[in-house]
């Protein structure tokens, strides 16, 4: 990926955002992430070790090490404190999507073109919001998802908008693990036991 690239794929945008607290966060860290060659996959408030911020990052082409979160970490962590959004204790934790990523830009619903996935959508599609199967046909304005579980009486394939989406991710298959083995280098060199493939996930956690 040559540096045009790399600075197109950084700008792209979201396909949806956070509110609230996740909101200003994502706003305060979007702009720092860009000069150091990353860009926010999502943030998100969890009820764990009492207030877990988690801020989902990676860089252009996908990848992110445990160097790289701690580069991330050594940036935010100061502006964070400074403007101190968040005005309680919490815990900071910095890390890469993991193999059953989000998907929040259109990418990389191209990226993962036939794997499995799940999306729920702000509108009423066909008597539901909430759908699981492989992307297939995908354009600039959205896809269709084979459903791999259809329950009786439900479409086999569903046509979905990008701009109705407002949560989706992959599905941990044993062939999205293969698939992004061969994909991401960094994450080649891992070692992915076969009870938990998510170890691969890098993550660096601190007490705020």
């Amino acid at each position: 990926m040559n540096e045009t690239e790399k600075i197109s794929k950084l700008d792209e945008p979201r396909l949806f955002e956070e509110d609230g607290i996740e909101a200003q966060v994502a706003s305060l860290v979007i702009p720092v992430l860009k000069p150091l060659g990353f860009r926010l996959v999502r943030v998100k408030l969890l009820g764990q070790n009492g207030l877990t911020l988690q801020i989902m990052v990676e860089r252009a082409d996908g990848s992110m090490t445990v160097e790289d979160c701690e580069i991330v970490s050594r940036t935010v962590s100061p502006l964070l404190d400074v403007q101190n959004v968040i005005e309680r204790k919490y815990h900071l934790e910095i890390s890469s999507p993991g193999i059953d990523r989000p998907l929040v830009r259109k990418s990389d619903f191209f990226h993962w073109q036939g794997h499995i996935a799940k999306i729920e959508t702000n509108i009423t599609i066909d008597g539901r919001r909430k759908f699981r199967g492989a992307l297939t046909n995908i354009t600039q304005d959205g896809f269709v998802l084979n459903t791999d579980k259809a329950a009786y009486g439900e479409a086999i394939s569903t046509p979905i908008s990008f701009c109705d989406i407002i949560n989706a991710h992959l599905v941990l298959t044993d062939e999205l693990i293969r698939d992004a083995l061969k994909k991401n280098k960094d994450l080649s060199q891992q070692f992915i036991p076969e009870n938990n493939p998510n170890d691969s996930i890098q993550t660096l956690n601190f007490e705020k």
